[in-house]
């Protein structure tokens, strides 16, 4: 099936939109809850499954959807499509501070991987499958590294990263990065999850147990700043049930907690 041709604009810097612009009858898949607003002639529906020929059919569905279960992601795709006479606007957000990176599918070897909760929007005809790390041992202890989102087609597709996005070429070289800080990478590279050093270096390097490894000819795309790591900043700064704090700055935290009669 090949992918509706869609037009998009990318608004803001930190906190971004992308506005796609739909023809009469286009449409554009995206995650539950990501759209932001819309024109009057864009309807939307909810639908089992991303609506691509590797999703047809009952079995296409269920297998689809038992992945989709299995990850914790909703069972459900938004679909939004253009009933009007004329152009319409949809627009998706960026959940959390980062980067909306559009994909031209076709362009890569229509198929990108990326970590299953960039994917944002994309064309209807791209197929979005979940693949999970061919090394089970080492994908229940690697994070975020274990399930991967893939994406099929030959359309758009936009998927979001936290903080700065690096873009790599790589040429044959390996490349060792935190499996939280991997977008997604393109056809062409392998992927694998490796053991960071010994052990002292696993338990004590503040760096994780394990490492991605990408190797091979291809595009790589990183963030700076995963939501884990971001979720992680924010819950150790987080009052405790108590109401007390171990905020940074002891004097100014000291001097909050006299003002509040603590």
């Amino acid at each position: 099936m090949k992918s509706h041709e869609l037009d998009y604009e990318i608004f803001g810097d930190d906190m971004q939109i992308v506005e796609i612009e739909l023809d009469p009858g286009e449409t554009v898949i995206a995650e539950a809850g990501a759209m932001n607003y819309m024109e009057s002639g864009i309807t939307f529906e909810a639908r089992m499954g991303d609506g691509s020929e590797a999703d047809s059919g009952l079995m296409g569905k269920l297998l689809s959807v038992g992945k989709r279960v299995l990850t914790g992601e909703s069972i459900f795709m938004t679909h939004f499509t253009n009933s009007g006479a004329g152009k319409q606007r949809v627009a998706f957000a960026a959940p959390y501070p980062g980067k909306i990176i559009p994909l031209q599918l076709g362009d890569i070897g229509g198929r990108f991987i990326c970590q299953k909760d960039a994917f944002l929007c994309a064309a209807l005809g791209t197929a979005v499958t979940i693949r999970f790390n061919k090394r089970l041992g080492a994908g229940f202890f690697g994070g975020e590294g274990f399930i991967l989102q893939e994406l099929r087609g030959d359309g758009l597709a936009l998927v979001h990263a936290g903080g700065t996005v690096i873009r790599k070429q790589l040429s044959g070289e390996t490349l060792r990065v935190d499996t939280g800080c991997i977008v997604g990478f393109s056809e062409g590279i392998d992927y694998d999850i490796q053991r960071a050093g010994n052990l002292k270096s696993m338990f004590f390097g503040g760096e994780g147990l394990f490492l991605a490894t990408l190797k091979g000819t291809g595009t790589v795309y990183l963030q700076s700043l995963p939501f884990s790591r971001l979720a992680d900043r924010i819950l150790a700064h987080a009052p405790s049930q108590g109401g007390s704090s171990k905020g940074e700055g002891s004097v100014l935290g000291g001097l909050g907690r006299l003002i509040d009669g603590d």
